[in-house]
């Protein structure tokens, strides 16, 4: 097989599976109990189609029903679960991850970037801290607004990070957020530049955080490491001469055994 992607419509690309796929993916932390109607429109289905969906994730054990509601059962970890399993890397990651966290006091977090999102593959989080954004592997962050998203975009060529911003629609979270795709790009590339990213209170007021992107021995983009904290409690000279030398000697590290 090749590496070209199937488009809706080719011979060999199977839409009742898609379909399904888009079903399950119909629920997430805003929606983890809906309707058939419910989950009809958020698939954007029509209830015929969304019911034999349903209905066979019933059977196989992946959805149950509680009267006129679905909710996804615990077997859909299993999906998750071999994803996680078949990286070499994310148990020595997750050391690096659970000693900065236990040395600083402050989250970790190792995200790989899919699409507009940055998603959270690892996390390791001291009990003390909390943060408004509560976060869990699988959580997906803006790419345009998080740090660890726009380091990782500061990997990809000119040609591919153009097509990537020119897809984007900038919407604003907190009133320090970039709002302009240029803006967003000087912003970026400064991150490629200097090899780490920092977003100041760009996702969430009092969110502050520092990212650095995480290589193999081999030179792949295995994702990126950041650490998230209080911008009222850590000011911008602790994150740059504490915080950032933690994450990057991490990543040093991964970079040396990750082969």
């Amino acid at each position: 097989m090749d590496d070209q992607v199937l488009q809706p419509g080719d011979r060999d690309y199977v839409g009742a599976l898609a379909s399904g796929l888009d079903v399950l993916l119909a629920f997430d932390a805003e929606h983890p109990r809906m309707t058939l109607s419910e989950v009809a429109a958020k698939a954007e289905m029509d209830r015929a189609k969304a019911r034999r969906f349903l209905l066979t994730l019933h059977a196989l054990g992946f959805v149950k029903r509680a009267g006129r509601y679905f909710e996804l059962t615990p077997k859909v970890l299993q999906l998750g679960y071999a994803y996680q399993a078949s990286n070499q890397y994310r148990p020595m990651i997750q050391q690096y991850l659970d000693e900065i966290t236990a040395t600083l006091g402050e989250s970790t977090s190792l995200t790989v970037l899919d699409g507009d999102s940055a998603v959270l593959v690892l996390r390791a989080t001291p009990p003390q801290r909390l943060m408004a954004i509560q976060l869990s592997v699988g959580t997906r962050l803006p790419a345009a607004y998080s740090s660890m998203g726009r380091v990782q975009l500061a990997q990809m060529d000119d040609e591919t990070l153009d097509a990537w911003l020119q897809r984007q629609t900038l919407q604003a979270h907190t009133a320090y957020s970039v709002t302009h795709v240029k803006a967003l790009r000087e912003r970026i590339l400064e991150a490629r530049q200097q090899g780490y990213c920092i977003v100041d209170q760009e996702l969430e007021l009092g969110l502050l955080s520092v990212a650095v992107p995480v290589f193999a021995a081999n030179g792949e983009l295995l994702g990126a490491i950041n650490i998230s904290t209080n911008a009222v409690r850590v000011d911008m000279n602790t994150l740059v001469s504490r915080y950032l030398p933690a994450l990057q000697e991490a990543a040093a590290q991964i970079h040396t055994y990750a082969r």
